[in-house]
């Protein structure tokens, strides 16, 4: 495949921000198929000698439905034919988690797998780096899913270029697609006469970013055209303003912690409603607390101002926070 505007606006990325891709990396792509990832494994392949990665692929069945162990054997195909290897993971078939939710944490969890049995492989070079073809338009989807579920500013900055796979963990999830739309993947799949396999749970109105992509955003579109892309761009710089009020919320909870899972409640209930609000969330983030609704941290932050009356709450996974007149303490249960 020659090289193409779509092959240089990548390089180019790739050259302003060489640590997202180093130079000689062993990579894990995630492959499902559908035109996203497709255009990513040709515009990697085209981009990797002047890079030097080793390039790995991986396609996860979901055995969601009739066809997709058809569609895992017709990708394998076309992969030997293109001298790539793919390695395929099978969720099980009894009772599958159909959510997307878990659709991901399974995804997640194969993909560090096959990581790891790369890196048994090639133990002087291993593969710390799974890369999945997430665009523009899927950080637009995400965000609009975000506000309307009531997310608080981390969720409404996700998606980032790069984050850990999974908390702890070594392996990084890198999305070098993020500034092309679903257009501009359907361009290139076009112009370099790509196979797209079409996976018919993306159409399955069942499931909500499906109808966001369906009936929500092509409205949007027609109102105000271009929005997908602003929508993503907006989602970038929530994560910017996240990254620089994390900074600064580490510094005040290092200022008002008594002892580690406890606050000073006479400090802390004194600061603006806001500020207790964000406060909070940080907080409870850092500790491993599952995220809170936006309404949720509103009601914490009123309820532990100073003069409140001492109480408490549960929170989800064995959580619970309480407070009396100068302490707020976080505990988790056995």
């Amino acid at each position: 495949m020659g090289w193409t505007p779509w092959h240089d606006r990548l390089h180019r990325r790739l050259l302003a921000q060489p640590a997202m891709l180093p130079r000689g990396s062993r990579l894990l792509l995630a492959l499902s198929g559908g035109q996203d990832s497709m255009a990513l494994l040709a515009l990697l392949r085209g981009l990797q000698p002047l890079h030097h990665w080793q390039l790995h692929l991986w396609h996860g069945d979901h055995s969601w439905h009739a066809g997709s162990s058809q569609i895992a054997q017709e990708l394998q195909t076309w992969c030997s034919a293109q001298g790539l290897d793919l390695a395929v993971g099978r969720a099980a078939l009894e009772n599958p988690e159909r959510s997307e939710a878990g659709a991901r944490a399974w995804r997640y969890g194969a993909l560090a797998a096959e990581a790891e049995r790369l890196s048994g492989l090639y133990p002087h070079h291993p593969c710390q780096i799974v890369i999945s073809a997430h665009t523009a338009s899927d950080r637009a989807e995400t965000l609009l899913l975000q506000l309307a579920r009531g997310s608080d500013l981390a969720g409404l900055g996700s998606q980032r270029h790069s984050r850990r796979l999974f908390e702890g963990s070594d392996l990084q999830l890198i999305r070098p697609l993020r500034d092309f739309s679903r257009a501009d993947t359907a361009r290139v799949c076009s112009e370099l006469a790509l196979p797209i396999w079409d996976d018919p749970s993306n159409r399955d109105p069942a499931y909500a970013r499906n109808r966001i992509r369906a009936e929500v955003l092509p409205v949007l579109e027609q109102l105000h055209p271009g929005c997908s892309g602003r929508l993503a761009e907006l989602a970038e710089r929530m994560s910017q303003l996240q990254d620089t009020q994390a900074s600064l919320n580490a510094l005040a909870l290092e200022h008002l912690s008594v002892t580690e899972g406890s606050l000073d409640r006479r400090r802390f209930g004194s600061l603006p409603l806001e500020t207790r609000r964000t406060l909070l969330a940080h907080w409870l983030r850092v500790r491993g607390v599952p995220p809170l609704t936006a309404s949720q941290l509103e009601e914490l932050a009123q309820a532990t101002a100073t003069g409140s009356p001492a109480a408490g709450r549960d929170l989800s996974a064995g959580w619970r926070i309480h407070w009396r007149a100068d302490a707020l303490q976080l505990e988790q249960r056995p």
